[in-house]
Formats: C-alpha cells, structure tokens, sequence
C-alpha cells in the first residue's frame, strides 16, 4: 500500500524541538543554561519573524489582490512587480506619521493595549508543531496553552477601548469583548472533541494521531484528520474562529459603518500597526491551529523536508477563506451575531462533544 500522506512532523526525530536542534548546530548547549536560553531565544526569533513576514505580505499585498481578484478589479500593481513594493511603502507611510495621543487617554493601558493584541497571537505559535524541525515547545496542554494565549487579546481589545477616552473606541472594545466570549466558547468545545479522539492535548499527540489511515482507496491511503473524521466540527470550529478572529464580515467591533473604526478610532502611526499586526496574526494562529488538530499539520505528501511547505499552504488556505468571506457574506447587526454565538454554535458545539464522547466510548 502506498501512503500518499506522510506524518512529516513525526518521522524520526519527533522528540527534537527547534531550540535543541539550534543549540546543538551552534554548540550553545555547552554553556549550560544560557546557552539554552540563547538558542530558545534564536529558534523564537526565527518562528517570529517568519509569523511576522507572512503578515506583512498579507495585509498590505495579499488582501488587497485577493478581494480586488473577487470583485474584478486590478489592486495595487504600480509599485515593483506586481504591486509588491506597496508593502514597504505602507510600511513607511504608516510608521512616518505622527502618534497622535488623546488628552484623555489612559496610560499606560493606552500603550499596553497594541503591544498586548499583537503578543498574545506570537506567543501562540510557540506550541505549533510546523514541521521540518520548526517546533519551539510541545508542553502537555499545549491546545489549552494555545487557546488561553490567544484569549489574552480580548484584554488588549477592552483596553484599547477604554483607555481611548472616546465612546465610540469603548463600544468598540465592549463589543469585541461580547463577541469573542460568544464564540469563544464554541470554539474551545468543538478543540475539546479533538481532545477526545486523539486522548491528549499535546499537540505532536494530535498530529500523530491524524497520520493513521481512514480508508484505503486504491495505491492511496486517505489520511484520518479530523476534518474528515469529524467534519461538522470543522466547520463549526471554523465559523467560530472567523468571528473570534474578527475580520469581515464578523468585524462589527470595528466595522466603518457601525462604530467608526471601534477600539482602534484613537490609534495612530506605530500604535496602528501593531493592533493592525495583531489582527492578521491572530487570523494566521488561527489558521495554524485549524491545520494543526484538523488537517494533519505539517503532514502531506513528499518527503519530511516538505512539511513547513504543507503547514504554511494550509494556513494560507485558511487566509484566502477569510478573504472570500470578506467579499461574499454580508455582515449581520451585533445582537444577531451574538444570538448566532450563544443560542446556535454553543448548543451545536456541545452536541457534537457528547456525540464524539459517545462514538468513541463506543468504539473503545
């Protein structure tokens, strides 16, 4: 039988994370624990900015080429080819204007809040399994750590709001506060009925877990992900995670036509980056974790060198879904949005974990 799925993240050296193959490579695991802090930090910095590259050609390229390709129009293609210098243009521009601070504002929560938005989305991808070797940690709750990190960003949305001092930034953050409690109850259910088929939260467990055969279908093996294991999970967890991540058309904390810009009205130059930064990392955490406990994570076909290909292609899969969503659905008003999140995904989400506990109680 020839398997068209390989478990890429597993083969091997599954034990090895990144920092230990960086302290090894370099020698710094001679010098005791410094020299594992310096190789932890270096295997951080390069998870980061590679997190933090692919968001900066998401949000001042990508999403503009895309929404422009689903509305039939032509984008940015002025600067470089194919408009891809607007990226450092934007990026010039915005952190060369003036950081206009209210009177009123609050500090330090006033400051706190952008850095608050964007942390909480990097520290997430400290447990994800990408493949290739690229793996910071794999703690025991890794799924609990991940969802507990990027819940912190609701903190930083309310601060934003509050510490504003304009009613309209603290409707804004109340909102997005409403919103991400709606939905984030949901979405952690729905992980828990992945808990329950893989029988861990640590993350490699449930990637491992995936590489088992569903059906054999000819010289090809289809792989056991949970998205076809599981499927009315997937897309419930993939609803809530769109209005958790809240970009159109689940964006009414911040939508122009419903609250002027929401929390980020009072936000200006560098301040502006970062809650706009922290924004597209949370929907490529997002899409990190979708890939990681119901596409396989890094696993697909080719050899194990291959796998940070797959994991980054899943992600942007999830990205370009975001995008059509933003084009094709409508938005709804704030109350139907919450009656969607408490009355209609909370009580699906947990019908599906007691259908899972029972599917496999049984089959156990």
């Amino acid at each position: 039988m020839v398997e068209a799925i390989t478990p890429i993240a597993l083969q091997n050296d599954e034990t090895i994370l990144l920092p230990e193959r960086i302290g090894d490579l370099t020698g710094l695991d001679q010098f005791g624990v410094g020299g594992e802090l310096l190789a932890a930090f270096l295997a951080a910095f390069i998870v980061g900015n590679l997190m933090l590259a692919m968001t900066g050609v998401a949000g001042p390229w990508a999403k503009r080429k895309i929404t422009a390709a689903f509305t039939d129009r032509i984008a940015v293609n002025r600067l470089g080819p194919a408009g891809l210098f607007i990226i450092v243009a934007d990026s010039v521009r915005l952190l060369s204007k003036e950081l206009v601070i209210p009177e009123q504002a609050d500090r330090p929560a006033y400051d706190l809040a952008p850095i608050v938005v964007a942390a909480s989305a990097l520290l997430g991808f400290a447990v994800i399994p990408m493949g290739s070797g690229i793996h910071l940690a794999d703690p025991e709750v890794g799924l609990a750590y991940v969802f507990a990190i990027a819940g912190i960003a609701s903190i930083g949305l309310m601060m934003a709001g509050y510490a504003s001092s304009n009613k309209y930034s603290l409707l804004g953050g109340l909102r997005a506060v409403a919103q991400n409690i709606a939905y984030e109850i949901p979405l952690v259910v729905t992980g828990l009925s992945v808990v329950i088929f893989a029988g861990s939260l640590q993350m490699s467990t449930i990637v491992e877990a995936q590489a088992a055969t569903l059906v054999p279908l000819g010289p090809i093996d289809i792989p056991a992900w949970y998205a076809l294991v599981n499927p009315f999970a997937f897309v419930l967890f993939l609803v809530a995670n769109f209005a958790e991540v809240g970009r159109n058309p689940f964006d009414m904390p911040e939508a122009p036509t419903e609250i002027v810009a929401g929390y980020q009205t009072e936000y200006s130059s560098v301040y502006f980056v970062l809650i706009y930064l922290g924004e597209f990392l949370h929907i490529f955490l997002g899409g990190a974790i979708i890939a990681t406990i119901f596409l396989g994570g890094p696993a697909g076909p080719g050899p194990a060198e291959l796998g940070i290909v797959w994991f980054l292609i899943k992600i942007w899969a999830v990205f370009l879904l975001t995008q059509w969503l933003r084009s094709a659905v409508p938005r709804v008003r704030i109350d139907q949005m919450i009656e969607i999140g408490w009355k209609g995904l909370l009580v699906l989400s947990f019908a599906n974990l007691l259908l899972t506990a029972a599917i496999v109680g049984l089959i156990t």
